[in-house]
Order: C-alpha cells, then sequence, then structure tokens
C-alpha cells in the first residue's frame, strides 16, 4: 500500500496556510497553496494510523468493546477557521490535523485510559495534555485532549517525525453534549462550536455542560449557578425561550438520510457529505471505502471539499471506522441524532 509522503518544507506549509486565508488571494495562489495543504494533511495518515492502534490497544485493555473509537483527517474549512481565529498559529505546528477520538462509558474510564497513555513505553513525544474534564471551557465543553509528536526509528517513516497527531477522550454524557453544539451549529449555519453565534443558545450550552457536571461529579462550568435549584430554573426558562427539545427533534426529523455504497463489512473510510437547504431540510449521503482504497477515498474527500468551499450548508468529512453503525455513533451530528442530549434536557427540567 502506498502512502502519501509530504512534498513541502515546513515554512511552504506554514506559508500556503497564510496564503489560504489571504482576504484577497489570487486563484492560481488558492490552488497552489490548497496543493500544499492537501499533501500535508494527507501525509499524516501514517502518524495518525499509527497513534489510533496505541489509542485503541489501550481502549481495550480498559473497556473491552464498551467504547468507540474513530479518526479524521481534520476539515479544511475546520483548518482556515482555526488559523483565522489564532493569528499566531502556524499551519505546520497545527496539532489536531489528525485526530483520534474515543468515546468511553465513564469518566473514571477516560481517567484510565489517560494513565494508560502516559504510562506506556511509546515513542511518541507527549507534546502537550488539556484536561477539559477538571477544567471545563466556558463554552461547557469537556474532555481530556492529548497531544503527541509522531516518533519512529523504522528509516521509511521517519519523514513523518515530528507531525502532530491529537487524541480526545470523553464520557458519552461528554460526547452527547458535543454531538448537540455541532447539530445546532450545523443546523442554523453558526460556528456554536468556536463559541460564536446565538448568546442564548451558547448560554444553555453552558447550563447543560454545569448538569452534566453535577451528574459525573465534576467541576461546574465558569459563570453558571453553582446550586441545582437555580441552575434548572435557569435551564427550564431557557428551554422554553428557545423552544429547544422541539427544535432538536426537528432538525432529526429534517435530515434525509440517503443510502450510500455498501461493503458488506468491508469498509474502512467512510467519506460523508452533509447538505443544508435550510434550517428545515438537510440530507446526508456517503460512499465507503475499503482499505486498500485509501488514497481514492482522500482524492474523492478533497475534490469534494474543494467544491463546497465558497457554498454554504455544505459538509464533508473523511473518518475511518469499522461500520455505518459505528459510523453513526462516533459523528452522530451528521445524521442529527440528538437523541442523549434530548433526554437530559427532559430529565433536568421534568
Amino acid at each position: 500500500m502506498v502512502w502519501t509522503v509530504p512534498k513541502h518544507t515546513r515554512s511552504q506549509v506554514n506559508a500556503a496556510g497564510t496564503a489560504l486565508i489571504s482576504p484577497s488571494p489570487s486563484p492560481d495562489a488558492v490552488r497552489r497553496a490548497l496543493g500544499v495543504v492537501n499533501n500535508w494533511r494527507a501525509s499524516h495518515s501514517v502518524p495518525l494510523n499509527a497513534i489510533r492502534a496505541n489509542l485503541r490497544d489501550h481502549v481495550v485493555a480498559e473497556c473491552g468493546d464498551e467504547a468507540l473509537i474513530a479518526r479524521r483527517l481534520k476539515r479544511l474549512s475546520s483548518i482556515e477557521a482555526k488559523l483565522r481565529r489564532s493569528h499566531h498559529m502556524q499551519l505546520a505546528r497545527m496539532q489536531d490535523i489528525g485526530g483520534c477520538r474515543a468515546v468511553l462509558p465513564s469518566i473514571d474510564s477516560v481517567r484510565s485510559v489517560v494513565r494508560r497513555f502516559e504510562k506506556s513505553r511509546t515513542k511518541h513525544e507527549l507534546l502537550r495534555r488539556y484536561d477539559y474534564m477538571t477544567q471545563p471551557r466556558a463554552s461547557g465543553y469537556r474532555g481530556v485532549h492529548l497531544a503527541y509528536g509522531y516518533q519512529t526509528e523504522f528509516e521509511k517513516n521517519t519523514v513523518y517525525n515530528g507531525m502532530r497527531i491529537e487524541v480526545q477522550l470523553r464520557s458519552r454524557l461528554q460526547h452527547a453534549w458535543a454531538t448537540a453544539v455541532e447539530t445546532v451549529g450545523t443546523f442554523s449555519g453558526q460556528a456554536l462550536k468556536s463559541s460564536e453565534g446565538s448568546e442564548d443558545w451558547l448560554r444553555l450550552f453552558a447550563l447543560m455542560g454545569t448538569e452534566f457536571a453535577f451528574q459525573e461529579g465534576l467541576p461546574l462550568v465558569p459563570e453558571t449557578p453553582g446550586d441545582r435549584g437555580p441552575l434548572r430554573r435557569e435551564l427550564a426558562r431557557s428551554i422554553m425561550d428557545l423552544d429547544a427539545v422541539a427544535r432538536l427533534e426537528a432538525y432529526g426529523r429534517a435530515l434525509k438520510v440517503l443510502e450510500g455504497n455498501v461493503r458488506n463489512g468491508r469498509a474502512a473510510y467512510f467519506h460523508i457529505y452533509l447538505e443544508r437547504s435550510d434550517e428545515n431540510s438537510a440530507s446526508v449521503r456517503w460512499n465507503e471505502y475499503s482499505e486498500n482504497e485509501r488514497e481514492e477515498a482522500i482524492h474523492a474527500y478533497e475534490e469534494v471539499e474543494s467544491a463546497i468551499r465558497h457554498f454554504p450548508g455544505g459538509e464533508t468529512v473523511l473518518v475511518q471506522v469499522s461500520s455505518i453503525d459505528a459510523l453513526q455513533r462516533a459523528y452522530p451530528n451528521y445524521f442529527a441524532d440528538t437523541s442523549v442530549f434530548v433526554a437530559a434536557l427532559r430529565q433536568a427540567t421534568g
């Protein structure tokens, strides 16, 4: 199997990132920048594959088959948005071009897998640890992120040394929260995931972050009620003002799932394309690729991603999971599945 190798220096990668977000780039400059960025991103497949294998070993040892594991290359739109938000960010140092995610049964299992990772004898360098479980973001987001620098002595792969991969670990409740944020952001056309957009929705998610913190025994989200009585009263008002339950359920009904190619369990990569016509209408389709078709999958992903760059309402992602069922559980926001979050809303105000 042939793997993509980096063709450009890190200085050239950084320059391409700068060109990508230039206020008025020429078409030729954009085309050249996209070529560099896409090669740099695709080159992360080898480090991502290696670190995902380590993650799977630790997760299986701790949880058996109870956890869900997925990996993905960062979307071009997300790369651009991050470069715009972080003015000093250099593309070659962006830590989550390649990312692995594990959704674990509980807080204890998240902590245990983190300990296993940090005590392991892996050659990969742990660059930074972000503990958003004990220090939640003001948005309410929780999880643990481990940023690794890929390292190998295998001569064929030393060209990838230093490439950065991010491991995300979440509990099921934390995953339900993040799913709801992304779903509302997708259907409303707002960057809620980046704490941009409707202040009312952002407040609701901060409040639910604290509600989940009470359930999981974690520190509360800053600037939210520290007592459950006032918290639930404010939650009830927020849910009513937004008509949140009805709207989240409507998103699920609005989504028309279109059948993709079926490989009878032989798929390794899933290329998803979601198109939102308006807040009341969306469709999602996917194509499946076998392990041997990885380069074909990446090429198809890049073509669609390039085509939708300037058209609002379209989203695409390429992920590796074991099945359609695992895909829907790992990325429920693409299928508008907020059932866990809606049930939590009802319970918190029932």
